[in-house]
């Protein structure tokens, strides 16, 4: 492939990014609000859960949290039924 094909697949690739970046931005509405709310209200842990890619992304939410100081950690929605649960209390927030 050759330098300005290269180029021009990136500057497309960021085009199409862009674009479904500004529809969601006009998508928000007052749940995004209520979110942050939970969160921000938060007096326990922000527990993040999900299974293959979201998992994946859940575990770099967890930990991009507990990084910036919020207690956060990453739970498998599947190892939760079989113990995990226990680590959750009435305090905590669980993103999934």
């Amino acid at each position: 492939m050759s330098h300005e094909r290269l180029l021009a697949f990136a500057r497309e690739t960021l085009d199409i990014e862009i674009s479904e970046a500004q529809r969601m931005r006009d998508r928000l509405d007052g749940s995004v609000v209520t979110a942050c709310r939970l969160l921000l209200a938060c007096k326990g842990k922000v527990i993040v859960a999900g299974m293959g890619k979201s998992g994946h992304i859940g575990k770099k939410i967890a930990a991009s949290l507990a990084s910036t100081g919020t207690p956060a950690f990453f739970v498998h929605p599947a190892e939760a039924l079989h113990g995990d649960f226990g680590m959750i209390d009435a305090r905590d927030v669980v993103v999934f």
